[in-house]
């Protein structure tokens, strides 16, 4: 409590010292943060509103015009952007769920086992997440290799005629979808081994007492306590899968017959191949806008129920 002086006038009253300490410790803080916050600024929000506002323009190396919402009249009539939006539509439903399956899956069949095959395990399916993508494209080349590839191989040994997996516009798009499966389960299996590391054995031994089964442990306990790493997985995995790009540029760049050829590739292919870069800006607003709106969705359906 400040009391009044004699003379009229109020005492300064004087920083104690945690509340120093806290200033400082806040600035420190913010001083940290500084350096991202700037590369994110300059890096993302920036040209994130430049993109925006050339969407707006015929924008090319040689003109600059502005046209209000015809690039995105022009791209919704075009046949291969439809095309480009159906093939990155098919690649996000068919890479999701497979990688979340797949990655729970492993991750409940190898945290069984001791620490050792565990850690051989992560290295070995978290291997392809951090390695090169273009040694990736080069190994599944040869896989893929209609006359000496070890695909083809294993399906002669059963009699099966051989197949132009990337040559094929029926069978292109599957065989992109089963390499992004391989580039995408290596994180979610981590995560949801450091995951199953968190739950309780209190729970587990509890539900051992009261005779409950592997099926009724995993989905009364397990199942609900890794909801949050699950949120997690579908939203980032969900938005990898929209962003295809350098492994179809390196595979099949966009072929056969546009087969392959997803948003993000027509997005490069518009401005640093034709120069169309109003074009290609209002095609990364629009992916932007259905990713947005995708990953809203799953957090409010997916995350209703998850607690933090």
């Amino acid at each position: 409590m400040v009391t009044e002086l004699s003379d009229g006038k109020q005492p300064k009253i004087k920083m104690n010292k945690h509340t120093r300490l806290a200033k400082k410790e806040w600035l420190t803080a913010y001083l940290f943060l500084l350096p991202a916050a700037i590369f994110f600024l300059g890096f993302v929000i920036l040209p994130m509103i430049g993109g925006i506002i050339i969407s707006f323009f015929n924008y090319t190396p040689r003109v600059s015009e502005f046209i209000g919402m015809q690039n995105y009249i022009d791209i919704f009539r075009d046949p291969v952007f439809r095309k480009s939006l159906w093939n990155t539509i098919v690649l996000v439903i068919g890479n999701v769920p497979i990688v979340v399956v797949f990655s729970m899956f492993v991750s409940l069949t190898i945290y069984k086992r001791s620490s050792k095959v565990r850690s051989f395990f992560r290295s070995v399916f978290y291997l392809p997440a951090i390695a090169s993508v273009v040694s990736i494209t080069v190994v599944w080349n040869w896989i893929f290799h209609p006359n000496y590839g070890i695909l083809n191989y294993i399906l002669g040994l059963f009699g099966v005629d051989p197949l132009v997996w990337l040559g094929n516009p029926s069978i292109a798009k599957w065989a992109i979808l089963m390499v992004l499966v391989t580039l995408s389960v290596g994180q979610p299996i981590v995560l949801y081994m450091a995951s199953l590391g968190n739950i309780p054995k209190d729970y587990l031994e509890a539900a051992e007492i009261d005779g409950a089964n592997e099926r009724q442990v995993f989905w009364n306990i397990t199942w609900p306590l890794l909801k949050p790493t699950t949120l997690y997985i579908v939203i980032i995995t969900t938005i990898n899968s929209f962003q295809s790009f350098s492994l179809i540029q390196l595979l099949t760049a966009g072929g056969p017959n546009y087969a392959t050829t997803t948003i993000m590739y027509q997005v490069y292919e518009r401005s640093f191949t034709l120069g169309q870069y109003g074009l290609a800006s209002s095609m990364g607003v629009v992916l932007a806008v259905i990713v947005m709106t995708i990953s809203v969705i799953q957090y409010k359906y997916l995350g209703s129920d998850v607690e933090y």
